[in-house]
């Protein structure tokens, strides 16, 4: 019996391939050749106002992201080991002129800034690589070599930065190293650049806020599985790159799904004021933890008078909740972290931050400050204050207007986050998911609800007859959500199928927001074509799987289990990973997975004794079945059968799962 196969299936908990859904919805004949509809008069109409409401003729943030440039990679089109593309700014080529029809001017206009790219000085001793991901790469130059900050999501991405700034800049060693906060695309590309060999031979500072590679290794181990699929939503990345596709995500282009990894921090941040000095150069830190990120850090240059935001500060309304998943972040300390960088940055004559491009000037920047400390204030109490007097979240969301004092600053604008489903995020820090209602307090499921309703309605016909002449007169949200209950109802109607995703492009181009944008539109595309037939490789990732403390791999078997099927069980395993020397107990008992540390149970049902490595590998799928049964790293002893039924109630998670379909 080939009793470690089950086994090695519940320990890859992490490598899935989905179903896909074949359903195909006929294109219409205005359609383009990806299926999305051309924008209607209603929506032409309606994108064209937003001309008449803001600034347009400032150009002054067009200068400032040009300001400095020195040089930039023609034709750029950066590879993985695969010889996928993982970045090629010329995909977005497109993005030039008058915005299009099937697009918010406004979010065109950002698109366009965000496609300025290539190498850039930003004041005495600083210097940027924008454009080469979704976020940036700063450069400080200090007495002997390079302070590398924030290096990117991807390696391939950040060594070809790194390339463009010794082909310009000179040959120079690394001698400093920041992550800023715990977000992927900050740290992701650290291995593209220097090694941890280097690190430890150079004694090079790696500097991070506390509690960085806890929370860098472990915000997607728990949840990761939904975040990751939602995420696609979010930030397009199965969109086509076109006027009616992906055009950026309004922080900056896409994140370049490309090879990441990590470094461990050898000096942590953990209070505001902390001073440092690393090659020459003066720090003086703020600790943003529980900001934009749970672990985030902005720092003060007094000798170049130069303020760096981290991402606490960014050139749109950043997000309170954020729709690929996440915790919920503190408004009102978000706000309070800004008050205080205002005093760090008193005599800022410079700003940069992991995002957008930067500014110049004392008074504009304690102003822009000023404003995005505001922005989230005046959301904080603004919400409450309209909870306070029964509104539910919708009601609030639809209620809330940001004063004029605060809206016509494009970087105040919704380009990433929106004012409406940020106000739902105060209340549900608050209050959360209940409204207050008792209707929907155990409401029906999207199924069962769309079920009734269209039989209440007079059958699927009859539904899409209304939704046609909702749709004719520009009422598409209405359409959205009378369809919805259709789709959830009879998934395989194509008409209505059709006829949604036609009305989530048509929101999709009325949408400020570049995330509100790809959502919609990725919608439109599975309602079309279907769910992708796999998600994302997880091989990528082994550079920051190998870094994550084993413990949270156990700590995520907790939401694999089968409850039921454990149900009477009761069975204790131990696990060794003999190269870390680290002993693990697991048990399920009342039907709920337990993980402990340290001394071995000597009446486990079963005793496994695995590397690290090969543990590691087995996560990303770079090791298989008959490469883990045949290595020498792997041992078992005890009960095999104990051991089968142990594993065997655990379950992998599906990672393509329906979104806009049941």
């Amino acid at each position: 019996m080939n009793w470690k196969a089950p086994l090695i299936g519940m320990l890859i908990v992490s490598i899935l391939i989905g179903c896909s859904d074949s359903t195909e919805v006929p294109v219409d004949q205005s359609s383009d050749q990806y299926g999305f509809s051309a924008a209607t008069e209603t929506t032409t109409k309606t994108n064209k106002k937003v001309l008449a409401n803001l600034p347009f003729h400032n150009r002054q943030d067009f200068d400032d992201a040009m300001k400095g440039f020195i040089a930039t990679d023609e034709a750029l089109s950066i590879t993985n080991a695969r010889g996928e593309v993982i970045w090629r700014p010329d995909d977005y080529g497109f993005i030039t002129g008058d915005a299009p029809a099937s697009t918010n001017p406004s979010l065109w206009r950002q698109a366009k800034l965000n496609n300025i790219n290539g190498l850039f000085k930003v004041s005495e001793r600083i210097y940027q690589i924008r454009g080469y991901d979704l976020a940036n790469m700063s450069i400080i130059e200090g007495d002997s070599g390079w302070i590398v900050i924030d290096p990117l999501t991807a390696s391939e991405t950040a060594a070809k930065g790194m390339a463009l700034v010794r082909k310009h800049l000179g040959d120079k060693p690394i001698t400093g190293i920041i992550f800023t906060h715990s977000h992927v695309d900050h740290f992701g590309g650290a291995l593209g650049i220097i090694s941890s060999a280097e690190i430890a031979e150079h004694d090079i500072p790696v500097i991070a806020p506390i509690g960085f590679i806890e929370e860098a290794t472990s915000e997607n181990v728990i949840a990761g599985n939904a975040m990751m699929r939602r995420s696609t939503f979010s930030y397009g990345k199965n969109l086509p790159r076109t006027n009616r596709g992906h055009i950026g995500s309004g922080l900056g282009k896409a994140p370049a799904y490309g090879t990441s990894g990590i470094l461990e921090p050898n000096y942590t941040v953990d209070t505001t004021g902390q001073e440092l000095t690393v090659d020459g150069i003066d720090f003086i830190f703020q600790n943003a933890s529980g900001s934009e990120a749970p672990s985030e850090l902005t720092f003060y240059l007094p000798q170049l008078k130069t303020y760096c935001g981290a991402e606490v500060l960014s050139r749109n309304m950043h997000n309170i909740y954020t729709l690929r998943g996440a915790k919920v972040r503190n408004a009102v300390k978000w706000a309070g972290f800004i008050n205080e960088a205002m005093d760090m940055a008193a005599n800022a004559e410079n700003y940069f931050a992991s995002h957008h491009w930067p500014m110049w000037g004392n008074k504009q920047i304690i102003e822009y400050l000023e404003k995005q400390r505001d922005m989230y204030k005046y959301i904080h109490d603004q919400s409450m204050r309209l909870a306070n007097m029964g509104l539910t979240p919708n009601e609030i969301a639809e209620e809330i207007e940001m004063p004029a004092s605060l809206q016509q600053q494009f970087y105040n604008r919704g380009y990433y986050g929106t004012l409406k489903h940020n106000a739902k995020a105060v209340y549900q820090h608050y209050y959360g998911w209940y409204d207050g209602n008792p209707a929907n307090l155990d409401a029906l499921t999207q199924i069962d609800a769309g079920k009734k309703y269209i039989a209440l309605m007079g059958g699927a016909d009859t539904v899409v007859v209304a939704a046609q002449a909702a749709y004719d007169s520009g009422e598409y949200r209405w359409v959205a959500q009378l369809l919805n209950h259709l789709v959830f109802a009879e998934p395989d109607n194509k008409q209505a199928r059709g006829l949604l995703a036609r009305a989530y492009d048509q929101l999709g181009y009325l949408a400020e927001s570049g995330v509100w944008r790809d959502v919609y539109l990725n919608g439109a595309l599975e309602l079309r074509n279907g769910v992708p037939e796999k998600g994302m490789n997880m091989a990528d990732a082994k550079g920051i799987i190998t870094q994550t403390p084993v413990s949270k791999f156990f700590d995520a078997m907790s939401v694999r289990l089968n409850g039921m099927k454990a149900d009477g069980v009761e069975k204790v395993i131990n696990v060794r990973i003999t190269d870390l020397n680290e002993n693990h107990v697991l048990r399920i008992k009342n039907s709920v997975f337990h993980h402990t540390t340290g001394t071995v149970n000597t009446e486990a049902n079963a005793s496994i004794a695995i590397s690290h490595s090969l543990l590691t590998d087995m996560l990303t799928g770079s090791a298989g079945i008959k490469d883990v049964l045949t290595s020498d790293e792997l041992d078992i002893q005890g009960s095999t059968i104990d051991l089968i039924q142990f594993f065997s109630l655990f379950e992998a998670p599906t990672m393509i799962f329906n979104i806009v379909t049941p």
